[in-house]
C-alpha cells in the first residue's frame, strides 16, 4: 500500500490533511461513544457502516476506529486484575503503529480505495474487482501476525458490482478478529445484504462554530464573512474547504447565474460555461465544475422537502431553488436526476470524454428537468 502514496489519493481534499493524518475529530462525540460502548461490551461487531453528509469526518472517525482497533491490546486481566474500559479513542501517535499506518505500511491494515491506472495516468472511477479481490492476500499474509486486522473501504458507494460482490462474501464469512469498516456517503445506494450485515454508525452535520474549528484544523484561512461557506456548506467541512478552495464559490455563482432564467437557457452563457474546463490553459477541473453541480441539485432536492434555504448563502439563490422545486414531487424528480446524472458524468469521466461536451450535456439534462418543473421567469 505504501506505493499508493506515489500516485494522487482519491480520498484526499486537494492539500488538505489525508484522513489518516488528522488526529482531531469534531463533533462526533455520539459516534465515538457508540463505538466504544460496543467495544467495552464484549459485544464488538465485525463490520461498522460510518454514514452521513460528506464531509462531516466520516473517515477521519474510520482511521480513528483503526488506531485504536489495531494499537489497543486484548484484555488481560493478569496479575493487577483487568485495566479500567477506555474512555476515549485518542492513541499516542508516537507509537510504532501510528507510524506505519501515516506510510500505509501497517501489515494488519488494508484500505480498499480507488486506484490509479498507470495506463491513463489517472484515478479509476469506482473500486474494481481486482482491488477488491486483493482481500484475500490481505487475510492470508496477516494472519501468522496474529492481533486485530482492520480493513477500511473508503468509499463502499464506489465499488462496482463485482468488487461490492466480493466485499459481502467478507461481510457473510468474516476472518476471525477481523473488522471492516464501509465508509458510505448513500447507503441506500449499496446492496441492501451488504447494509444488513453491518451496524451503522451516524456521523451529522457539524455546527457552526465546530466548523470554524474543524477548518482552522486544516490550516484553511476563513472570510471575515463565513455566513455564505456555512449556509451552502450545511455542515460538511469538506464541502466548506472545496468551496474556499478551486474557485467554488466562484463556481457556485456561476451556475445561479447560469440557470437564473431557466428553462430560458442562455446557450452562449451555457456554451461558455461548459468551455471553461475545456480550454488547454484552464485551472478549473470537470471535477470541480461536477461537485458544484452535484452540490446544486442537492440543495434543489432538499428545497422541495426543508423549505428554501437561508438567503445569505448565495445571492438570488433562495428564490431560484423554490421556483425550480416547489415542492415534494419537484424534490424527487431532483433527487433521481442528480443520482442519474452522478452515474453518468462519472462513466464519462472514466472513459474520457471531452470535459466540456461532457459539461454541456449535463447543463442541457438539468434545463430540461427545469421545463418539466417551472416555466420562465416574467
Amino acid at each position: 500500500m505504501a506505493d499508493d502514496l506515489d500516485h494522487p489519493e482519491p480520498d484526499r481534499l486537494d492539500e488538505a490533511p489525508h484522513p489518516r493524518d488528522t488526529t482531531l475529530l469534531v463533533g462526533q462525540d455520539a459516534a465515538e461513544a457508540s463505538f466504544l460502548e460496543a467495544f467495552n461490551s464484549g459485544r464488538l461487531h465485525h463490520a461498522w457502516m460510518i454514514t452521513g453528509p460528506k464531509g462531516v469526518g466520516k473517515a477521519t472517525l474510520a482511521w480513528r476506529i483503526a488506531r485504536f482497533l489495531l494499537a489497543t491490546p486484548d484484555e488481560d486481566d493478569g496479575m493487577f486484575g483487568a485495566p479500567p474500559p477506555p474512555t476515549t479513542l485518542d492513541v499516542s501517535p508516537d507509537l510504532p503503529i501510528c507510524r506505519r499506518m501515516h506510510a500505509l505500511s501497517e501489515p494488519r491494515l488494508f484500505l480498499l480505495r480507488r486506484p490509479y491506472d498507470s495506463r491513463t495516468k489517472r484515478l479509476r472511477q469506482e473500486i474494481t474487482v481486482d482491488e477488491a479481490r486483493k482481500l484475500k492476500g490481505f487475510f492470508s499474509f496477516s494472519a501468522t501476525d496474529g492481533g486485530r486486522r482492520v480493513v477500511i473501504v473508503d468509499s463502499a458507494d464506489e465499488m462496482n458490482s463485482s468488487a461490492a460482490n466480493a466485499v459481502l462474501k467478507l461481510l457473510e464469512e468474516p476472518p476471525a478478529r477481523s473488522f471492516l469498516l464501509l465508509i458510505s456517503h448513500q447507503p441506500s445506494r449499496l446492496l441492501p445484504t451488504i447494509r444488513s450485515r453491518c451496524r451503522l454508525l451516524r456521523c451529522r452535520p457539524l455546527q457552526a462554530a465546530e466548523m470554524q474549528q474543524a477548518l482552522a484544523a486544516t490550516g484553511t484561512d476563513l472570510p471575515e464573512d463565513s455566513a455564505p461557506l456555512a449556509a451552502l456548506s450545511a455542515g460538511s467541512v469538506g464541502m466548506a474547504y472545496r468551496l474556499l478552495h478551486s474557485d467554488g464559490m466562484v463556481l457556485y455563482s456561476a451556475l445561479m447565474r447560469l440557470f437564473a432564467r431557466a428553462p430560458n437557457l442562455d446557450r452562449e452563457m451555457a456554451l461558455a460555461f461548459a468551455s471553461r474546463v475545456g480550454a488547454r490553459d484552464s485551472d478549473t477541473s470537470i471535477d470541480q465544475v461536477l461537485q458544484m453541480i452535484d452540490l446544486f441539485l442537492t440543495r434543489l432536492a432538499r428545497t422541495g422537502v426543508l423549505g428554501p434555504p437561508a438567503p445569505e448563502a448565495a445571492q438570488g439563490e433562495s428564490a431560484l431553488l423554490s421556483r425550480l422545486c416547489p415542492d415534494a414531487v419537484a424534490a424527487r424528480g431532483w433527487a433521481t436526476l442528480q443520482q442519474s446524472l452522478s452515474e453518468r458524468t462519472r462513466h464519462g469521466v472514466a472513459v474520457n470524454l471531452d470535459p466540456a461536451a461532457l459539461l454541456l450535456d449535463t447543463v442541457l439534462k438539468i434545463n430540461a428537468q427545469i421545463e418539466t418543473v417551472s416555466p420562465a421567469p416574467a
